[in-house]
């Protein structure tokens, strides 16, 4: 999907609003212990957490670079699936006629063959949608309460309906149960366009180079469907997922004990010249603490929710407002009645779905 302002500073503390206040929490405890409680001995050394934190910070690097170019090649695919869409529409509407016929069809059967292939285009779009929508075991981000949250406000379809009802309205009678009893869907309405062109060759009503060039459009859907399939179904390492998320919270439980004996060493020298400050100022290290703590694992969030691009978060590839206005742009081009034409897909919350 995309946002234009989902990372608003605002909406950004209340998407990370809970692990805020786990950091508070984390970060009060250590002060509590070496300052109200007197047990000096809880600290560590600065230098080796900072290079804790320099390690982390590589990871989270290397996690976020490989996160935004799964994202930036799934848009890729998806742009791609644009224009050859629109490439098929061009043909369908231009190259299925009578010139190489040897018995014309009239113009009303020209006219629904190629509303038919339109629409069965739109059913593979719809079919591929549902598919890149599917749950899988490694996609975990739905289970936190913030992105919980902004997927039940901006509705994602796909994951209120289902294939086959949104299928039905554009594939012949008894063609839709059919393709949705099948594994892939969405390869079966390519194969089915396939023989629909074959059949049209038979008829004369394309020729040959016009069929070598629409099953050239349907391969290149062939592919544009296997990459997105390939990055919907092989997740980022979940080694490195995993020690990425180890790795982080250590340096964040460490931060704190660190922090608490630098700024019991600053108050230590303050209350030479401002007494008051005895026994307040090593309180400020918590909300340093909780500053770094948070950079660090929102970092690490947004990472995590770009690395699945088809997932259904705020920041996802908009994959059904893409499909929509492929949609309209195809339907327009056969010259459908406006009325019957569904409207572009609206925007929630700053949000394309």
């Amino acid at each position: 999907m995309y946002t234009r302002r989902i990372f608003s500073p605002v909406r950004l503390v209340l998407w990370t609003r809970y692990h805020l206040l786990a950091f508070i929490l984390i970060a009060s405890v250590p002060v509590l212990v070496y300052g109200v409680l007197g047990q000096r001995w809880i600290h560590f050394p600065w230098l080796p957490i900072a290079l804790v934190g320099t390690s982390v910070a590589f990871i989270l690097s290397f996690q976020n670079n490989a996160a935004y170019g799964r994202a930036w090649e799934a848009r890729k695919i998806w742009g791609g699936i644009v224009n050859s869409s629109r490439s098929l529409g061009f043909m369908v509407n231009d190259f299925v006629t009578n010139e190489f016929a040897a018995k014309p069809a009239t113009e009303e059967e020209l006219g629904s063959i190629r509303h038919r292939m339109v629409m069965r285009h739109v059913a593979w779009l719809t079919a591929l949608r549902y598919a890149m929508r599917a749950e899988r075991p490694w996609e975990t981000n739905h289970r936190a309460l913030t992105n919980k949250e902004w997927k039940d406000r901006i509705k994602v379809h796909e994951l209120h309906n289902t294939l086959k009802d949104d299928i039905a309205e554009y594939v012949p009678e008894g063609e839709g149960p059919v393709v949705c009893g099948k594994a892939n869907p969405a390869a079966q309405l390519l194969a089915l366009q396939s023989r629909e062109l074959q059949r049209l060759r038979s008829r004369g009503l394309i020729d040959d180079f016009r069929h070598m060039e629409m099953q050239g459009v349907l391969n290149e859907l062939v592919g544009f469907q296997g990459k997105s399939e390939r990055i919907k179904n092989f997740p980022y390492p979940r080694q490195y997922a995993t020690l990425n998320a180890t790795f982080l919270w250590i340096f964040i439980l460490l931060i704190p004990i660190g922090l608490v004996h630098e700024f019991a060493s600053i108050e230590q020298e303050l209350v030479l010249d401002y007494s008051w400050l005895k026994g307040w100022f090593i309180w400020m290290s918590v909300p340093f603490s909780v500053v770094v703590m948070w950079i660090f694992h929102t970092m690490e969030r947004i990472g995590r929710v770009t690395e699945n691009p088809f997932e259904g978060t705020v920041n996802d590839v908009p994959i059904t407002t893409i499909s929509r206005g492929i949609e309209i742009d195809l339907r327009q081009m056969i010259n459908e009645d406006a009325a019957s034409i569904p409207p572009p897909i609206e925007v929630r919350h700053d949000t394309q779905t």
